[in-house]
């Protein structure tokens, strides 16, 4: 046990729930369910092409505030249904409102969750730190069998801000009664987890897979691996 720390804030998406491989599942069925998108769209993977890039710049707009939910989540489908003839934001948001659905049911986790979080319970208070909304987020947790883990849920929804503005770290330290500098947050982005905890001087654990390089710091800790936490905790 690492005595320095009391509190561990973590990430959710692509942290512990494997977002990459549930997200990726559900617009496959999405695409195979639909119709309109299997005619405009010769295959899966040349609408998931035209969905991912424009998805990601939308939850980049969502998290600087430049855009609000309901933009994001009617946006991120018209793009792609426009091409195929359909400029309705109801219907996007109705496929939206499918396709969260769908993905709460998933339950693929990132190598290790479970046996971290086992690992990690006698010893600290765990809590998820998320950007995501909440009737989701709470599906993922329970579906997933993560819910046991953690205290508490934190979202950006609570916060009426998103990672990684410093506001909503402080919301979480005041709303789980938990000291700044015995909190460490663990999460894979850097600019929302990494970046933003540093702002709020609280220490970062960065969950790094793909080696990605660090931008104008070192965080507190870096791991390649959920398993390497645990020479770390």
């Amino acid at each position: 046990m690492n005595h320095r720390y009391k509190s561990l804030f973590f990430d959710l998406d692509d942290t512990l729930w494997d977002t990459w491989r549930n997200n990726r599942e559900c617009l496959e069925e999405i695409y195979c369910d639909y119709p309109p998108l299997r005619r405009h769209y010769d295959s899966f993977e040349t609408f998931y092409d035209a969905y991912m890039p424009n998805n990601l710049i939308l939850w980049a707009k969502y998290r600087s505030q430049e855009i609000d939910r309901r933009t994001l989540i009617a946006e991120r489908f018209l793009h792609v249904l426009r091409p195929a003839g359909i400029d309705d934001p109801d219907a996007a948001v109705r496929l939206n409102s499918d396709y969260l659905q769908r993905t709460g049911r998933k339950t693929a986790l990132v190598p290790k969750a479970i046996d971290l979080l086992k690992y990690l319970q006698p010893f600290y208070r765990m809590f998820i730190l998320s950007n995501g909304f909440r009737e989701i987020q709470s599906m993922k947790l329970q579906n997933s069998g993560l819910a046991p883990y953690f205290e508490r849920m934190i979202l950006s929804e609570d916060a009426n801000i998103q990672k990684p503005h410093k506001a909503i770290f402080d919301f979480a330290l005041k709303n789980t009664n938990s000291r700044r500098h015995a909190s460490l947050m663990i999460g894979d982005s850097w600019d929302a987890d990494i970046a933003g905890a540093s702002r709020a001087g609280i220490d970062q654990l960065w969950f790094n897979p793909g080696r990605l390089p660090s931008h104008g710091f070192a965080p507190t800790y870096e791991v390649c691996s959920l398993e390497e936490i645990k020479r770390v905790l």
